[in-house]
């Protein structure tokens, strides 16, 4: 396994990931309808807009997106940690997204995505030496994950629709 920064080359895989991580949201969470709503976004547009983003952000921070690559070169995991510039908006780094493929979950690549993302996160100026992160309390697999690397609740964010 090889864990390193993301680059364009890794584009199709990372969006495939982000495809698995959108979808996967709505399973066992939420309501009925949560799953159908993050699926139909995942338009060809949405796709092009959010590589976009993922290269803006990587122009920005070479650190911020880190890849999981197996031997057979398919990125199998990812973490996203959003750039410096970003760090103002909850005082802190902000981990976006984690994600591995579920044939891959066990073996230690979630562990090494997330010290990737620390390391990177130590590495920006930041407001507040901290990371925030947005699980699903539902999410009992996530909230044991981050549970071991010390997240603890930390107010609660709440939404609604426009």
């Amino acid at each position: 396994m090889n864990v390193r920064p993301y680059s364009t080359t890794d584009a199709e895989g990372l969006w495939e990931l982000k495809r698995g991580f959108e979808l996967g949201i709505g399973e066992g969470t939420g309501d009925e309808e949560k799953g159908p709503k993050y699926e139909a976004k995942l338009s060809d547009d949405y796709r092009e807009r959010w590589l976009a983003w993922v290269d803006d952000c990587v122009a920005e921070n070479d650190d911020c997106v880190t890849v999981a690559v197996d031997d057979d070169g398919s990125v199998v995991g990812y973490a996203f940690v959003l750039p410096a510039s970003l760090a103002f908006i909850w005082d802190a780094a902000v981990l976006n997204e984690v994600f591995v493929a579920p044939d891959y979950r066990g073996t230690g690549v979630a562990d090494e995505l997330m010290a990737a993302a620390l390391d990177a996160a130590r590495d920006m100026d930041l407001p507040l030496d901290r990371m925030v992160l947005d699980v699903d309390r539902e999410n009992d697999r996530a909230q044991a994950f981050y549970d071991r690397y010390g997240f603890e609740h930390w107010g609660e964010m709440v939404a609604r629709d426009l």
